[in-house]
This record gives structure tokens, C-alpha cells and sequence, in this order.
């Protein structure tokens, strides 16, 4: 067994501000073996029942606190233990506070039977409500958490990380042996192997869990007021121009005076895609490490998948929220961007609308997984999807062209509010050379088909596609610290643009590429 209750109560809120909510267990008529059994419980756990709630503060921020109690009948959920849990995130709801939850059981109370089972969907329910009303649900699941627990509030969380090596899982090992007659393979139902599987965004030791909430909460603190509805004027005019006229920072289709912004210099087009292939140009690993802050990766669909070509995290860039939707150059070097990792971005703007924060989805690929694997895992389903789930997200985004942006896995991730570009990114059906292999029949005449197809930043703002690019002096690889810190000044300033706005509407959203 990991920590107690009370020990994770001290290691994990600040101290003196635990507060507890709880009121004494109500059981009716009960069997007396059963009075007996919650007796020496509540001898052996020190608690009342199998979940203490309350509130708290952790870094100086009340937040409600559920945890489960293992000591105490295994943690197991009765319809007392039920009650109390509604009743906290209920609270919770009402008085609008974040929730960190702390799982640690084997499941239903047995002693209870199916009337505790079906108080899962009670508990299912309030969670859900408490979500939809845009406030945070943080979930720890400690070892271990198994049974109709894990199936039910220990899966709903925003953001969920879990205990190092502590058993999770739907089925408990013990009654799997049991009814199967031998034991459950080994290494599954642990916290690293969900990790593994996109099942959870992370394995925290409890003593790193507070500060892991801190940064989720500083992030989301950052957010405007719930209910700021942004007029259409607003919208359109957010579309059109841009706050900053520092042709160091960018170049805008217009400045804030309405006149045009400097443009850099002429880029050749094969040039700009050379030096965006460079292996040590800045990717979206640098541009999170150098220009944003309060990073926290989040990791897979939690649904058994995860794309190591797609980050996905929490963060800010100076004072403005995100939620960051990126491809990865670097791994997608040894893997391309699969079906995984575009469901894995669908997971991210849902969350993203739930959390109220804006997307910022970056393009650097150099295209979409080509394999019988990907095939097999309806790639071209998926990138539809991903467009879909984009145009019509109901939160602000923004696209950033950082790169390469090669064919339908580029493409999923440019639909967008506003669209910035670096100096010498670019977007293609296809490589230049599949372009070239296509009507030439060879590589050769790739520089040729790059520049026919108007590829570059500096094209697709001609056209109304790009809104804004950040200058490369003179490449990106370079300067990558500075480059960077240009990039988050132009993301700052986007985003909380976006934020007084709100999100536009689908139709405009992809009106701009009409022309």
C-alpha cells in the first residue's frame, strides 16, 4: 500500500489549510457481520469511511480535495462512501473550484453489492457535470485503483497522472486468477505501461504531485471570465488585424494604423524549403523550452494509443493560455505522424474546449505516416476528422507554420482563427519531389514544382491564408534562441487577441481559403 490519506493530505496541500467537508456515514439497517467489519475499518484506517473530502490549498489556490482511504475496507465504494463523494464534487460545482481527485481502490463495497455498484453512475454523472461546467478535474490514481472506481472517477479526469508502479486496471489480478485459473500477465496493470499506452498523461511521485497542480492551475487561472461572449465585429476584426507592427517581431497583413506592415526580403523558394529541413533548425521542442512556460506534456488518446510525432501539453506564452498541439520533427525522423497521433490531437482540442483554453496547433512534418500500418489504422479517416474537429472546435486557435508542412498531416492542423508562419515555412500537397515524380516523372524539376505551386509563407499570406510571419535573421537555425523568443512574443500577442474575441465561427474559418 502507498501513502495514507492523511499522509498525502500533509505531503501535498499547504499546510494548515485542510478543511474537511465530511459528515458522519449513514448505513440504515445493516447485517451485523457487516457493522463489524466497518468497526475494526475504522480502528485500522483511522477514518469513518473509505473517502475523506474536503478543501484545501495547494501554492496559495483552494481547491476541493477527494481521496480514497485503502485502509479502509480496501477503499472499496458503498452507498455512505458514494453520498460523500457526490456531495463534495457537487460542492465543488457549486462554489466553482477545481478538483483533485485521489483514487486508491479494489472497486464496490461486496458487502454491498449491486446497489453500491450502481452508485458508479451517480458518481459518473457528477463528475461529468462538474466538467461541463468548465472546472478543472485533476485525477492521481495512487496504487492501486482498480474495478468499478477506475471505471468510473478515477477515468474522467482532464489531466491524469498516476503513482510510479502502482497497480491499475479495470479486472483486480486477484479475481482474474480466480475465474481464469491462472494469473494475469505481468507488467499491464501498472502505472508505467498505461503510460506506455496513452492510458495516462504521467507517472508523478507524490511528493512532485503538488507542483504538477500548481502549473495546471497557474495556466488555467489565466483564462477570462466564463461567460464573455465576443461580439461578430470582434471576431472579424481579430481575423484582420493584428496587434503588433514590429517588423522585427513579424510581418502582418496589415498594421494596427491599417497601412502594410514591412515585408522581408524576397525568399527563393527552394532555398526556404532547404533551410527548413535542416536537422538543426528550431522544432516545437525548442520553441516550448525557450519561449513558453509552465509546461505540462499530456500524453496519448487515453484510449490505448499515443504518437510519439505529436506533442500535446498545457502551457503558456507569457500571459496567455494554450493548450499546444504539435508535431514533433525530431521523432517524427524515426516515426511519421500516424492515425494515432492525429486521434491524440482530437483528444487535445476537446479537452481544450472543456478547459476553455485556446488551440495552437504547430506544423513542422515532413508528412503523414505511408505505411500499410497506417493504412490499416484509416490514416485518411483520421486527417478528415482532424480538419473537422479544427474548423468546427468551439475555443479560439491559432495554427503555426514552423517548417515543413507536407500534405494531409500538415493540412489537419492549419484550419485556424489566425495563422502565423516563420519566414521560410512552407505547405504542399506533397514533397516537392513527389510533386516532380508526379508530372515529370523524376526528382529533378522539384525546385521548379515548389516555386509553380506557391508554397511559401510569403504565398499563402498573398492569398489571405497566412496572417502573420515571424522573421528569420536570416535562418531560424541560426538564431533558434532568439527565433524562438520572437515566435512566443507573436503567440502572446495572437493569443490574447484571441481570448478577448473568442472563437470564430466555422464558416469563417475556413472562408479564407477561398481565395
Amino acid at each position: 500500500m502507498g501513502l495514507t490519506s492523511a499522509e498525502l493530505i500533509d505531503l501535498v496541500l499547504d499546510a494548515g489549510t485542510w478543511t474537511s467537508w465530511d459528515t458522519p456515514p449513514s448505513y440504515g439497517e445493516i447485517p451485523e457481520a457487516y457493522a463489524a467489519d466497518l468497526a475494526r475499518a475504522r480502528e485500522r484506517a483511522g477514518t469513518d469511511e473509505s473517502v475523506v473530502t474536503g478543501e484545501a490549498r495547494i501554492a496559495g489556490r483552494r481547491v476541493a480535495v477527494v481521496l480514497s482511504e485503502f485502509r479502509f475496507l480496501a477503499g472499496s465504494i458503498g452507498r455512505a462512501s458514494a453520498e460523500r463523494l457526490i456531495a463534495a464534487v457537487e460542492r465543488a460545482t457549486r462554489e466553482g473550484l477545481p478538483l483533485l481527485a485521489g483514487p486508491a481502490s479494489g472497486g464496490t463495497r461486496m458487502q454491498e453489492g449491486t446497489p453500491a455498484f450502481v452508485q458508479m453512475v451517480r458518481i459518473a454523472e457528477a463528475v461529468t457535470r462538474h466538467k461541463a461546467a468548465g472546472l478543472p478535474y485533476l485525477v492521481y490514481l495512487r496504487h492501486p485503483t482498480t474495478g468499478g472506481v477506475m471505471a468510473s472517477w478515477g477515468s474522467l479526469g482532464h489531466v491524469t497522472v498516476a503513482e510510479p508502479a502502482a497497480l491499475l486496471g479495470f479486472l483486480g489480478p486477484k479475481v482474474y486468477e480466480v475465474l481464469n485459473g491462472r494469473p494475469f500477465p505481468s507488467g499491464v496493470q501498472v502505472a508505467e505501461n498505461l503510460f506506455a499506452h496513452g492510458l495516462v498523461d504521467g507517472v508523478v511521485p507524490p511528493d512532485e504531485l503538488a507542483g504538477l497542480v500548481d502549473r495546471v492551475l497557474g495556466i488555467l487561472a489565466l483564462r477570462p471570465p466564463a461567460g464573455r461572449a465576443a461580439s461578430a465585429s470582434e471576431r472579424v476584426e481579430t481575423n484582420t488585424v493584428p496587434s503588433s507592427t514590429d517588423p522585427t517581431v513579424s510581418v502582418s497583413t496589415r498594421s494596427a494604423a491599417g497601412g502594410l506592415a514591412a515585408r522581408p526580403a524576397d525568399v527563393d523558394t527552394w532555398d526556404a524549403i532547404t533551410r527548413s529541413r535542416r536537422t538543426d533548425r528550431p522544432g516545437a521542442r525548442a520553441l516550448l523550452r525557450i519561449a513558453a512556460a509552465d509546461v505540462v506534456p499530456l500524453n496519448g488518446t487515453g484510449q490505448g494509443e499515443r504518437d510519439p510525432g505529436l506533442i500535446i501539453a498545457l502551457a503558456r506564452f507569457g500571459s496567455a493560455p494554450c493548450l499546444v498541439l504539435a508535431q514533433d520533427r525530431r521523432e517524427q525522423a524515426h516515426q511519421p505522424l500516424g492515425p494515432e497521433g492525429l486521434r491524440e490531437a482530437q483528444r487535445g482540442m476537446k479537452l481544450a474546449a472543456g478547459l476553455g483554453l485556446p488551440v495552437v496547433t504547430v506544423i513542422d512534418t515532413p508528412g503523414a505516416a505511408l505505411s500499410p500500418e497506417a493504412e490499416n489504422g484509416g490514416i485518411a479517416g483520421e486527417i478528415a476528422r482532424t480538419l473537422g474537429a479544427l474548423v468546427n472546435v468551439e475555443t479560439p486557435t491559432l495554427s503555426l507554420m514552423l517548417g515543413e508542412g507536407n500534405g494531409g498531416g500538415a493540412l489537419a492542423f492549419l484550419p485556424a482563427d489566425r495563422v502565423v508562419a516563420a519566414q521560410h515555412a512552407w505547405l504542399s500537397p506533397l514533397p516537392p519531389e513527389g510533386a516532380s515524380a508526379i508530372v515529370h516523372g523524376d526528382s529533378d524539376h522539384a525546385a521548379e514544382m515548389a516555386e509553380a505551386q506557391r508554397v511559401l509563407a510569403v504565398d499563402l499570406q498573398r492569398i489571405g491564408v497566412v496572417d502573420r510571419i515571424v522573421v528569420e535573421s536570416p535562418d531560424a537555425a541560426d538564431e533558434p534562441e532568439a527565433f524562438c523568443r520572437r515566435v512566443g512574443t507573436v503567440l502572446e500577442d495572437e493569443l490574447l487577441a484571441l481570448l478577448t474575441s473568442g472563437p470564430g465561427e466555422p464558416t469563417a474559418r475556413a472562408a479564407r481559403y477561398a481565395g
